[in-house]
């Protein structure tokens, strides 16, 4: 039924918890919070405080969980046009734009007092400004602009690696910089593995998606570049950070998987090979930080 007993109709806009955590992307915030901890655990040279871990991880998700109900805000109007994004809570209706704005500046303000309360000013400014340059550099100006939206973009996504060293020291130093740098090249053959499948939906938005633009070749010929610099920059932190065996194995293993499935696409660039990328640079990206972790804390 859809009346009430007094034959109302019921509003479709209903407060639903999963429509507002939705709003905030949790799968990229969980994304995200992959390259925190390991930080934290590379900045002690142990296990951080546990408390100081939990805190920051919920001061960053809330955040991060901002930054991208901000995005989706700001594009409602596009996301309608496209298969990926069409079932989105502000373009079924489930949020209202008014309630999801509301919502969004609320986290990032909360987490910007938690993160000073329970980390230090640092970290909390460091968030916030991850979530600002996301909000008014990459959704406002770069992704309907530029072909390099998600290029200069990406460095929304690479600041928890800052915020993390930051919680616990209070300060950066060049290992938290060069987290920074992997995570920064890891963002494009990562989004542009995923924009492959999805080219024809930023064409129909009209979102200057470098494969929507020029041919899945050059794409592809960009992915394995991007991927090679990747690479590079995750074995640079061995010296810089001074990682062990368990790290720089990984990092060498899981890097030559990544470049071998970049070749892969450049050779026959089509959706299914450009989603394996897409599914393998996750994995890549938790394997690696992950390696970071266990580098530390088994020796």
């Amino acid at each position: 039924m859809t009346g009430t007993v007094t034959g109302e109709v019921r509003s479709p806009r209903r407060w639903r918890a999963g429509a507002f955590v939705a709003l905030t992307k949790p799968r990229i915030v969980e994304l995200l919070l992959v390259t925190t901890v390991p930080s934290m655990i590379l900045a002690t040279g142990g296990l951080p405080s546990l408390w100081l871990m939990a805190a920051t991880v919920v001061g960053g998700a809330m955040s991060a969980g901002g930054a991208n109900a901000l995005n989706m805000y700001i594009d409602r109007d596009i996301d309608k046009l496209m298969h990926r994004t069409r079932n989105r809570p502000l373009v079924t209706g489930a949020v209202r734009p008014v309630e999801a704005l509301l919502f969004a500046s609320a986290l990032i303000v909360v987490s910007f007092v938690w993160l000073w309360a329970f980390a230090n000013l640092l970290a909390a400014a460091l968030a916030t400004a991850a979530a600002a340059f996301y909000v008014f550099v990459y959704s406002l100006w770069l992704k309907r602009s530029s072909v390099r939206n998600i290029v200069i973009g990406g460095a929304a996504g690479a600041m928890p690696a800052l915020v993390g060293w930051a919680a616990v020291t209070g300060s950066l130093d060049w290992p938290p910089l060069v987290l920074f740098a992997v995570v920064f090249y890891w963002t494009p053959p990562h989004f542009w593995a995923l924009a492959i499948r999805y080219r024809n939906d930023y064409r129909n938005a009209d979102v200057p998606m470098l494969p929507a633009v020029t041919s899945l070749a050059v794409t592809a010929r960009r992915i394995v570049a991007y991927t090679v610099l990747l690479v590079a920059l995750s074995l640079l932190l061995v010296p810089v950070a001074d990682m062990g065996v368990v790290y720089l194995l990984s990092a060498s293993v899981a890097g030559g998987g990544f470049i071998g499935l970049a070749i892969d696409v450049m050779r026959n660039p089509d959706p299914a090979r450009s989603m394996r990328l897409f599914g393998w640079s996750n994995a890549y990206l938790m394997i690696l930080f992950g390696a970071v972790a266990a580098d530390v804390l088994i020796v």
